[in-house]
C-alpha cells in the first residue's frame, strides 16, 4: 500500500513539473506545494526527486532573476536540511550542491540589498561551509558540483566589470556593487575568502593531476573564470599554462591512463582556444599558442613511444640471406676457416694467425726493409675481399672473446686450491719449436698488473681567478633563472619578521618545507627553485668567507666579490621590472636578514664562551634593503600602493632609514596619498614600526603648508592615533591668528574710560 501511494506521488509530482515547465510563472506556486513533501523527513526517493527539481527550477533560464532571488530564501531551509541529515545519499547531496551554486549569486544580491537579513545569510554561510568541507573526502560526483560551487563563489566575491555605475541592478553580481558601509558583507573579508578558495581551486591541477574527473571540472570552471574576472585571470592562466598531464608521473601508460591523459589534454586544448577565438590579442596569445603546440607534440611522442611496433629484423651484412642464395642463384664469398685456439699461454702471434701453413706462419717479417713492408701492405689491402676481411676481424675477436673467458674460469678455480704454504719455485718455461711458435713473439697477458697511478695535482688557484670563475657560475644560474618558467601554483611563504607582520599562506600541500628551510634544489624545474639557489649562493654561501675576511667588498683586483656579484645582479634584474618581480626582492631580503642574524648570534655566542676573538659581521640587509628602496621609489605612481605596501609589508624589518625613505614621498603633490597611505598600512598591521610611522607622519603634518595636500591626509590618520599632535596644532594657530577689528576697538575704548577715570 505504501508503495502504491509513493508511486501516485511521484506521478502527481511529475504531473506539477511538467505544468512549470510549461509556464515559467506557476514556480512560485508550485514550490510553496512541494516543499513540505520533499522535506528531510521524507523517504529517499523523494527526497531525490525533490532535489534534482530544486536544481532544475534554479538553472531554468525561463525563470527571471527576479523570481529566482524571491525564492532563494524559501528554499534555503531545506537545502541545509538536505546537508545536515545523517542518512546521506549521494544523489541527493549532489543535487542540493547544484542548486547552492545556482542559488549563491541570487543570495548574494538579496543581501547587498538588503543589509537586515542576518538569517538568509546566516543560512547560506552554514551551506556554504558545509560544502567546503566535504570537497575533499566526497565522491566523485559530490567533488564535481563541489568545484563548480567554489567558482561560483570565487565568481561572485571577485571584482567584475561595471558596465553602468547609475544602474548597479544592471550590473553583473559581484563584490564590485557591494556598499563600502555594508552592514553584513565586509570587502577585504570576501576578498580575502576568495582568494583562499580559488587557490584551493587551482591545487586541484597539482595535487589530484593524474584524477582525470577532477582536473577536467576543474579546468572547464577556470575557463569562465578567466573570460569574466580580469583581475585573477593572469593568475589562473599562469597555473593553466604550466600544467602538463603528460609529465606527471602516471606510472605505466595502461589504456585506462592514456584515456585519462587524453582527456586532459583534450580538455586544457580546448579551453585554451576558446580564450583565442574571444580575445585573439590578448597579451598571452603567443604563450597559449605554444603550450597547445607543446602539449599535442608531447601526447604524440609519449604515445608514439608506447605503441610503437617491434623493430625490423637487421638485415644480412653481406647483402643476402643463407637461404636465399640457392633460389637467387647469387655467387657467396667462400667461407674461411678459423682454426680453434691451442691450449695453454697464447702470443699476439697465435692470436692473429688465421692460416694453416707452417711457413707462412713460421716467416720472419722483421727481416724485410720497412719501406718494402709499406709497399706490400699497400698493394695488399687494395685488393682485400671486403667479404673476407669481415669473417677474419670477426674469427679474432671470436678468438679474443674464448681467452677472455678462459681467463675468468682460472680466475674462479684459483681460490678453491690449497694456499697454505704455497711456495712457486721458478722454473724456466720450455720454448717451444719454431713450427709451433714464433719465438720473437711476447707471451700475450690479457690482464696485466699496473702499479698505482696518480694523477698530478693542478696548480692552485690564484683568489681572482677562484672569483671570475665563480662570477662564472653565478652568471650560469641567472640564465637557468630567467629561461625557467614561473608556476603559479607556487607558494608565497612570509616567514615570521622581526617587524611583526609575520603570515605566509600557502597553496601546496601540507606536506611540503617552506619558509627559510625549503629546499633549494629540492625541485628544478620551477623559477622559484632556481632564485632561492641563486639567493642561498650570495647569503649563505660565502658568509664565515667574509667574516674572517673582515667584510671585505672587493677582491685584490678591484671587482666585486662573488656573493656582492650575485646582489649585483638580483639588484639589476629586480629594477628592470620591480612590478612583476617585487616577490623576488621580497625573498632575497628575508634571506639577508635572516642571515644577518645567524651570524650575530654565531658571533654572540662566540664571545662569550670566548672560543674566538672579536670578529666584525657583515651585514647586509639594511644596506640592501635602502638601496633596492631607492631605486624603486623614483618610478613609483599613485597605482602602485598595492606594491609599496606589499613590499614594506613583507621584508623583515622596517627600520628608521625606511621610513625616511618612504617619507621623501611627501614632497611630491602626485605621491602625497601613496605615502600617506602606506605609512597608514605599517601604522595598523606592523606594530613594532608604529612609533616611527606616526613620528613620520607628525613630521609631515608640522612641516606642511596649509595650501598642501600631505596636511589633510596626514591628519586623518594623527586624528585617531595621536590626537594631541592636532589640538596643539590648532591652538597654535589661533594664538598666532589676530583678533578681530571689533575685539580691538573695544579693547582700545576700555583703555580710554581707564585714563580718564585716572584723571
Amino acid at each position: 500500500m505504501a508503495q502504491v501511494d509513493l508511486k501516485e506521488q511521484l506521478t502527481q509530482l511529475e504531473a506539477a513539473r511538467n505544468l512549470v515547465l510549461s509556464d515559467a510563472a506557476l514556480y512560485p506556486q508550485v514550490l510553496q506545494g512541494i516543499l513540505p513533501i520533499i522535506g528531510a523527513n521524507a523517504r529517499l526517493d523523494l527526497r531525490r526527486w525533490g532535489a534534482d527539481f530544486l536544481a532544475e527550477t534554479f538553472a531554468n533560464t525561463t525563470l527571471p532573476s527576479d523570481r529566482k532571488e524571491e525564492l532563494a530564501g524559501t528554499v534555503l531551509p531545506t537545502l541545509n536540511e538536505y546537508l545536515g541529515n545523517d542518512a546521506q545519499d549521494v544523489a541527493v547531496v549532489k543535487s542540493t550542491v547544484q542548486t547552492a551554486s545556482s542559488l549563491y549569486p541570487f543570495v548574494f544580491r538579496h543581501i547587498i540589498h538588503h543589509p537586515n537579513d542576518t538569517a538568509m545569510w546566516d543560512q547560506i554561510t552554514a551551506i556554504k561551509h558545509n560544502i567546503l568541507q566535504r570537497m575533499d573526502t566526497a565522491p566523485h560526483p559530490v567533488r564535481v558540483c563541489c568545484i563548480k560551487f567554489v567558482q561560483k563563489v570565487v565568481h561572485t566575491q571577485t571584482p567584475g566589470p561595471i558596465a553602468d555605475p547609475r544602474r548597479p541592478e544592471r550590473n553583473e553580481t559581484s563584490i564590485a556593487i557591494v556598499p563600502r558601509t555594508h552592514s553584513l558583507l565586509s570587502i577585504p573579508n570576501l576578498e580575502a575568502e576568495a582568494s583562499g578558495l580559488l587557490d584551493r581551486l587551482l591545487t586541484v591541477l597539482q595535487d589530484n593531476a593524474e584524477d582525470a574527473i577532477l582536473v577536467n571540472a576543474t579546468i572547464n570552471c577556470l575557463g569562465i573564470l578567466i573570460r569574466t574576472r580580469p583581475t585573477i585571470a593572469n593568475k589562473i592562466l599562469e597555473t593553466l599554462l604550466n600544467f602538463n598531464p603528460i609529465k606527471v608521473d602516471h606510472g605505466p601508460l595502461t589504456p585506462t591512463m592514456r584515456v585519462k591523459i587524453k582527456s586532459m589534454e583534450r580538455t586544457t586544448r580546448a579551453v585554451l582556444i576558446n580564450l583565442l577565438k574571444r580575445n585573439p590579442n590578448h597579451p598571452l596569445a603567443g604563450k597559449m599558442q605554444q603550450h597547445m603546440e607543446r602539449l599535442a607534440q608531447n601526447c604524440i611522442e609519449a604515445f608514439d613511444a608506447s605503441s610503437r611496433k617491434r623493430a625490423l629484423p637487421d638485415e644480412p651484412t653481406d647483402g643476402l640471406d643463407n637461404a636465399k642464395r640457392a633460389r637467387l642463384g647469387a655467387e657467396t664469398a667462400p667461407l674461411l676457416k678459423i682454426p680453434p685456439l691451442p691450449e695453454g699461454p697464447i702470443s699476439y702471434s697465435q692470436l692473429y694467425t688465421l692460416t694453416e701453413d707452417i711457413g707462412l706462419s713460421s716467416f720472419d717479417v722483421k727481416q724485410l726493409p720497412p719501406d718494402l713492408i709499406v709497399k706490400i701492405a699497400v698493394a695488399v689491402l687494395g685488393r682485400v675481399d671486403p667479404n673476407a676481411l669481415a669473417q677474419a676481424t670477426e674469427g679474432i675477436r671470436g678468438r679474443y672473446q674464448t681467452l677472455i673467458a678462459r681467463q675468468a674460469q682460472q680466475a674462479q678455480a684459483a681460490p678453491e686450491e690449497e694456499e697454505d704454504e704455497y711456495e712457486p719455485e721458478y722454473q724456466p718455461m720450455e720454448i717451444p719449436s719454431a713450427e709451433v711458435q714464433d719465438t720473437s713473439a711476447p707471451i700475450l697477458d690479457l690482464e696485466p698488473e699496473l702499479g698505482p697511478f696518480q694523477l698530478s695535482r693542478p696548480p692552485p688557484l690564484t683568489e681572482n681567478e677562484a672569483n671570475e670563475i665563480g662570477r662564472a657560475a653565478a652568471d650560469r644560474v641567472f640564465e637557468m633563472m630567467i629561461a625557467t618558467p614561473f608556476k603559479a601554483a607556487t607558494t608565497t611563504t612570509k616567514p615570521a619578521t622581526a617587524g611583526g607582520a609575520a603570515a605566509s599562506s600557502s597553496s601546496s600541500s601540507s606536506s611540503d618545507r617552506k619558509g627559510f628551510a625549503r629546499l633549494a634544489g629540492g625541485s628544478l624545474d620551477t623559477k622559484e627553485a632556481w632564485i632561492t639557489m641563486l639567493v642561498r649562493m650570495a647569503t649563505r654561501a660565502p658568509s664565515k668567507l667574509e667574516a674572517a675576511a673582515g667584510s671585505e667588498l672587493q677582491t685584490t683586483d678591484g671587482r666585486p666579490t662573488i656573493s656582492n656579484y650575485i646582489r649585483e645582479l638580483l639588484y639589476r634584474h629586480i629594477l628592470e621590472d620591480f612590478r612583476s618581480r617585487i616577490n623576488i626582492g621580497i625573498m632575497w631580503l628575508n634571506e639577508e636578514w635572516y642571515n644577518d642574524r645567524m651570524q650575530m648570534g654565531a658571533a654572540a655566542s662566540a664571545r662569550e664562551n670566548k672560543t674566538e676573538d672579536e670578529v666584525s659581521v657583515p651585514l647586509h640587509y639594511d644596506s640592501w634593503v635602502l638601496r633596492l628602496l631607492g631605486g624603486i621609489l623614483p618610478y613609483l605612481d599613485a597605482r602602485d600602493i598595492k606594491i609599496l605596501i606589499r613590499f614594506l609589508s613583507e621584508i623583515p624589518e622596517v627600520t628608521l632609514p625606511i621610513i625616511g625613505r618612504v617619507q621623501t614621498l611627501a614632497r611630491d603633490p602626485e605621491r602625497i596619498n601613496l605615502c600617506v597611505q602606506a605609512l597608514h598600512y605599517l601604522v595598523m598591521f606592523r606594530p613594532p614600526s608604529r612609533e616611527i610611522c606616526l613620528n613620520a607622519l607628525e613630521e609631515i603634518y608640522n612641516t606642511s603648508r596649509k595650501d598642501e595636500e600631505a596636511r589633510p591626509s596626514a591628519s586623518k590618520v594623527l586624528s585617531k592615533w595621536r590626537p594631541e599632535v592636532i589640538a596643539a596644532q590648532q591652538q597654535q594657530q589661533q594664538q598666532q591668528q589676530p583678533p578681530p577689528p571689533g575685539a580691538m576697538a573695544s579693547d582700545t575704548n576700555g583703555v580710554q574710560q581707564q585714563v580718564t577715570t585716572n584723571a
